[in-house]
């Protein structure tokens, strides 16, 4: 069975199943990230803790382990670090860009950070959940509010339904969803490589200076 069947089988399985709902709020805690003073030079000197900003998930993609940048442990507010395998999620700025952190670490202001609840570690797959914020990235671009600047509505966010399907079902359906990440990854080089391709074949063909007479004089 290929993959397309594969995920046109769960879908039937997932819609004739008994699925719990959770409000977002009751399912995660919720902290801001933040910025550590600039003026403090020690925050930023031999740092060790992942610091992460939209720049990671631009240049490293979604599930990240380290970040560009790293604080000292003198910059951490409270000593407590978010905790690995949370979701950052973009609130304001860069609405909706979000990413699974795998690392103990801390992210900067534009990012509500989405940390399990320990009531609910062991009835979710945190993939599944990384997967499904894609949704919610969604939801977060559609409901805005707007003062001096775009934010997430809070209030709503955390209102936001997550569904709370079988284990065993949150794990087929990772699977799916990462061959066909590897599949669009495997496109995406292959576009990538074409293009190349393409660029030096029309500037080749069409150098007529360098080209069949270009050198008679």
């Amino acid at each position: 069975m290929d993959m397309q069947s594969k995920a046109k089988k769960l879908i039937e399985m997932i819609q004739t199943a008994s699925v719990e709902w959770k409000p977002l709020g009751e399912v995660f805690d919720l902290k801001n990230g933040y910025t550590p003073s600039k003026s403090i030079k020690e925050y930023w000197e031999n740092g060790s803790i992942p610091w992460f900003r939209m720049e990671d998930i631009r240049e490293n993609g979604r599930i990240l382990d380290s970040a560009l940048q790293q604080i000292s442990e003198s910059a951490i507010k409270g000593g407590k670090l978010f905790p690995a395998n949370s979701i950052i999620m973009a609130t304001s700025a860069t609405i909706g860009e979000h990413a699974l952190i795998t690392v103990p670490f801390l992210a900067n202001q534009r990012f509500t950070n989405l940390s399990l609840k320990p009531e609910f570690t062991d009835k979710f797959n945190i993939y599944f959940l990384y997967y499904y914020c894609f949704n919610l990235s969604e939801w977060c671009k559609k409901n805005t509010t707007t003062s001096s600047f775009a934010s997430v509505d809070m209030n709503g966010f955390k209102r936001f339904p997550i569904p709370i399907p079988p284990l065993e079902t949150q794990q087929k359906i990772v699977k799916i969803l990462d061959k066909f990440t590897e599949l669009e990854a495997t496109l995406e080089a292959e576009l990538a490589l074409r293009k190349r391709q393409y660029r030096y074949y029309r500037d080749f063909l069409l150098d007529f200076d360098n080209q069949i007479g270009g050198g008679d004089s």
